[in-house]
C-alpha cells in the first residue's frame, strides 16, 4: 500500500499544533508542519514524533508489581485483571478507611482537551474520578505550577482567571515579557505572534534573570535578581504613583486600596530597587515612565514569578502596573477575553460532604479557589496521619520524583502506601514504586478533538495504539465502571463526541465535514468591560469581586489571614535574608527554565532530542567560573545545604554574576546516565515556600559550585 498525506493534529503535547502526517501501512512514518490553515506548526519536540511514539520505551501493557517497590519489577497481565485489582484496592481503602484515604494526582500528561473537560477539576487538570467516588482529594501539577499565575493572583485581584488576561499583540506597541521565554512553549504560536509584531515596529521588552532566546531578540534585556520580580513592580509603582502617572480617572472609580499601596511603595524608591533587584535606578525610572506614558503596552507574563516566598503578591503586584497606567482591556495593552467554556455541562461529579482535602488547612485560599488538595501536603497525610491517615494514590501523567523538592520525602511516602496506580507512556521514577501501571495512549493514538481561540478542530486519530496502550479518558471510564460510577464517563471515543457534541449536533456534523477544523463565530472586540457589565455574572457594572473593583487591597486573602495587598518578602534563603548561609553558599541558585529538546523529565530519553543536549547544564557566568577554575563544558558539583548534583559548565553571560542557572527534568530511570544522575530537585527545599500557594522556591536558592 503506497504512503497516505493526511491533515492531523501534532501528538506529542497538548499544544494542538496542525500537522501533515504521512501514514505506510497502519505506521506513522512522517511528520512536518502544516502549512496555509490555522495553527499550523511544528518544534523540535514534534520532529522527534516518530522516536517517541514508537520508542522501545513505550510501555505496551498493563503491569502489576512483584517485586520490592522502587526496584521496577512486574509482570505483564490483562486490562481486566488490572483494572479489577485496582478496583478491588480501592474499594478495600475506602471500607477500612474512608474513601478520603485516597488521593490522585495528574500531571502535564493529564492535558489532552477533552479530559480535561470531562475529568479535570477547577483547576483544569486534577481528576474527578474520587469526588465521584467520594474523596475531596484530587490534586495535580497545580499544587506547584500555573495555579499561583493562573488562579490565585489574578481572583484575588480581578476576580479573573490569568487565562483571560490576554496580550494584545498585534496592536501593541511595546510588549513586555517579564519571567517567560515564549519560543519554549508548547504551543508556539504567542512566540511566533511575539516575533512577527517585533518585524512590524514593536518593542519588546524582557525582564528576567537569564539572557533567554527572548532576552536576546529584545530590544532591551532587564536583567533583574531571581526571586525580586515583586521588589522591581513594586519600584515600578512607585515612580508611576510619585510622578501621577497613573490612570486618575480609573483609580477612583474602579480600584479599592490605592491609598494603601500609595503609602506601602514609598519604600520602593529606585534607589533601594537597585540594591534588591540589582536592576539599575536609571533602568526602574525609564520602565515606568515608558510603561505608563506609552499608549498600547502590553504584557506576556507566565509561571516564572511564581516560585520566591511573595510568588503570588510579585504577580498581583506586576498586573497592577498595567491596571493602574490604564493599559488593562484596551486595544494593545493587556486584554480581557473570557476563557473557553466548557461545550457542555460536564457530569454531576458528587462532592465528599463536609471533608476537606489535604491541603485546605494550611492553604485556605489554595482550596477555595482550585477546589483541590494542595499535593505538597500529600506526605505529612502519609506518614503522619494529618489531617488524616492516606493510603492509596493514582497518578496520571506525571512524573512527581522529578518534579517536587527533595523527592526522597515523597519516596518514603510512596514506600508506606498501602495501593498505588500509575497511568503513563513511559515508565517513570513514580512508576517503579507503583502496585499497578498502566499504559497511555500518545494523542496520535486517540479521537478527540482540540480547541483554539475562535476555532475549533476534530482530533483525529492517526494510527492505532501501540502495543495494548489505552486512551487516558477512557482508563479512568473503565475503572469508573468498575467502580459504580460509570455513568460519569463516556465510555468510548464516540460517546464522548456525541456527549460533548449533545447541545449542538449540527457543530459536531459541520466538524466531520471540515477536517482541517471550523472558525467560530466571533464578535467584535469590545474594551473596557467593566464600564458595561460584562465581567459579572449579574451584569452590573465593576469586577467580579467582592466589591465589584480592581482589588488592590484584597479581601479574599484577608479573609483568609493574608496581607491584603502585594507585600514583598526577598527570599528567605538569600544574601539580604540570611547572610550566614550566603557565605557558605555565594551564589544564587536559579531552577526550572525550560529547554527546547525536553519537556521537564519527558523525551530525556529519545535519540534524536538528545542530540541537541546530552547532559544537564548548569548556567554561570565567566566571572564565577573563572574565580573557581572552571571553563566551558566542564564536569561540576553544584551544592545546596540539602544536597550535591552534578552537571557539566555551560560558561558565559547568559546569566549574570552571582547567579547560576540549572536545567531540570534528570532523575527518570530511562534517561540517558547523565540525566539519570542528575535530578536537580535534590537541591531544592520541600519546606521553603509561598505561603498563599504552598508553591515550593525554586527560584530563590543559595548554592555553590566547584569543579568534579
Amino acid at each position: 500500500m503506497a504512503s497516505v498525506e493526511k491533515p492531523a493534529i501534532c501528538g506529542i503535547c497538548p499544544g494542538g499544533c496542525g500537522i501533515v502526517a504521512t501514514v505506510d501501512e497502519g505506521k506513522l512514518v512522517g511528520v512536518k508542519g502544516a502549512t496555509g490553515t490555522p495553527f499550523g506548526s511544528l518544534c523540535v519536540r514534534g520532529k522527534a514524533a516518530l522516536e517517541v511514539l514508537y520508542s522501545p520505551d513505550r510501555l505496551e501493557s498493563p503491569l502489576i508489581r512483584v517485586g520490592e517497590k522502587g526496584e521496577g519489577e512486574f509482570r505483564k497481565v490483562s486490562w481486566d485483571e488490572a483494572l479489577d485489582f485496582v478496583a478491588e484496592k480501592m474499594r478495600k481503602i475506602k471500607e477500612e478507611y474512608g474513601a478520603r484515604a485516597l488521593v490522585s494526582h495528574s500531571g502535564r500528561g493529564a492535558f489532552e482537551h477533552s479530559l480535561s473537560e470531562v475529568n479535570g477539576g477547577k483547576d483544569m487538570v486534577a481528576s474527578k474520578l474520587l469526588r465521584g467516588f467520594g474523596s475531596p482529594n484530587s490534586a495535580s501539577v497545580g499544587s506547584l505550577c500555573f495555579v499561583s499565575f493562573g488562579i490565585l493572583a489574578p481572583m484575588t485581584t480581578f476576580g479573573l482567571s490569568g487565562l483571560s488576561l490576554v496580550p494584545d499583540i498585534e496592536r501593541s506597541k511595546t510588549i513586555v515579557v517579564w519571567g517567560a521565554n515564549p519560543i519554549t512553549d508548547s504551543p508556539p504560536f504567542m512566540f511566533q505572534r511575539i516575533v512577527a509584531a517585533q518585524k512590524n515596529g514593536a518593542r519588546i521588552i524582557a525582564i528576567d534573570h537569564m539572557r533567554s532566546d527572548i532576552a536576546n531578540r529584545a530590544d532591551q534585556w532587564v536583567a533583574v535578581r531571581s526571586g525580586s520580580d515583586g521588589a522591581l513592580a513594586l519600584g515600578i509603582l512607585n515612580v508611576i504613583i510619585s510622578e501621577e502617572l497613573y490612570d486618575k480617572d480609573f483609580v477612583a472609580n474602579w480600584t479599592v486600596g490605592f491609598p494603601e499601596l500609595r503609602e506601602y511603595v514609598r519604600e520602593f524608591t529606585p534607589e533601594k530597587v537597585e540594591k534588591l533587584t540589582w536592576v539599575p535606578r536609571e533602568s526602574v525610572i525609564q520602565l515606568a515612565r515608558e510603561i505608563a506614558t506609552t499608549k498600547q503596552v502590553s504584557l506576556r507574563t507566565y509561571t516564572g514569578l511564581e516560585y520566591s516566598n511573595s510568588g503570588v503578591q510579585n504577580i498581583r503586584a506586576v498586573f497592577l502596573i498595567w491596571a493602574l497606567t490604564g493599559q488593562l482591556d484596551v486595544p494593545g495593552g493587556v486584554s480581557i477575553t473570557p476563557p473557553l467554556p466548557p461545550l457542555k455541562d460536564t457530569a454531576d461529579f458528587s462532592e465528599a460532604d463536609g471533608i476537606l482535602p489535604i491541603g485546605a488547612r494550611e492553604y485556605p485560599l489554595y482550596y477555595e479557589l482550585t477546589n483541590t488538595a494542595q499535593f505538597m501536603e500529600f506526605p505529612k497525610a502519609v506518614l503522619k496521619g494529618d489531617p488524616y491517615p492516606v493510603k492509596g494514590l493514582l497518578i496520571n501523567g506525571a512524573s512527581t520524583l522529578t518534579s517536587y523538592p527533595q523527592p526522597e520525602i515523597l519516596e518514603e511516602a510512596y514506600r508506606n502506601l498501602e495501593f498505588m496506580v500509575v497511568i503513563d507512556r513511559f515508565m517513570t521514577k513514580d512508576a517503579l514504586y507503583a502496585d499497578v501501571v498502566l499504559p497511555a495512549t500518545t494523542y496520535f493514538e486517540i479521537s478527540s478533538y482540540q480547541r483554539y481561540p475562535g476555532y475549533l478542530r476534530l482530533r483525529e486519530k492517526v494510527v492505532e495504539p501501540v502495543g495494548e496502550a489505552r486512551n487516558d479518558l477512557l482508563i479512568f471510564a473503565q475503572l469508573a465502571q468498575r467502580l459504580g460510577i460509570g455513568h460519569l464517563y463516556p465510555q468510548s471515543e464516540e460517546e464522548l463526541l456525541t456527549r460533548t457534541f449533545a447541545h449542538a449536533p449540527e457543530l459536531l456534523q459541520q466538524l466531520k465535514e471540515n477536517p482541517l477544523g471550523v472558525r467560530l463565530p466571533a464578535a467584535e472586540p469590545e474594551y473596557r468591560k467593566w464600564e458595561r457589565g460584562l465581567l459579572r455574572p449579574d451584569g452590573k457594572p465593576g469586577f467580579n469581586t467582592p466589591s465589584g473593583k480592581v482589588e488592590i487591597l484584597s479581601s479574599l486573602l484577608a479573609k483568609h489571614g493574608y496581607e491584603p495587598l502585594p507585600v514583598y518578602v526577598d527570599p528567605l534563603e538569600g544574601p539580604l535574608q540570611n547572610p550566614a548561609l550566603f557565605g557558605r553558599y555565594p551564589l544564587i541558585l536559579n531552577t526550572g527554565a525550560r529547554i527546547m529538546s525536553s519537556f521537564r523529565s519527558q523525551h530525556l530519553n529519545i535519540p534524536k532530542l538528545l542530540k541537541l543536549q546530552k547532559r544537564p547544564e548548569a548556567l554561570l557566568n565567566s566571572q564565577d567560573a573563572q574565580q573557581r577554575g572552571i571553563s566551558d563544558g566542564d564536569r561540576i558539583v553544584v551544592s545546596t545545604r540539602r544536597g550535591k548534583v552534578t552537571f557539566w559548565a555551560r560558561v558565559g553571560e547568559k546569566v549574570l554574576p552571582g547567579a547560576v542557572e540549572v536545567n531540570v527534568g534528570g532523575g527518570g530511570p530511562l534517561q540517558n546516565r547523565a540525566w539519570r544522575k542528575s535530578n536537580t530537585n535534590d537541591l531544592t527545599d520541600f519546606y521553603n515556600r509561598d505561603p498563599i500557594s504552598g508553591f515550593p522556591v525554586f527560584k530563590a536558592l543559595l548554592c555553590e559550585i566547584e569543579k568534579a
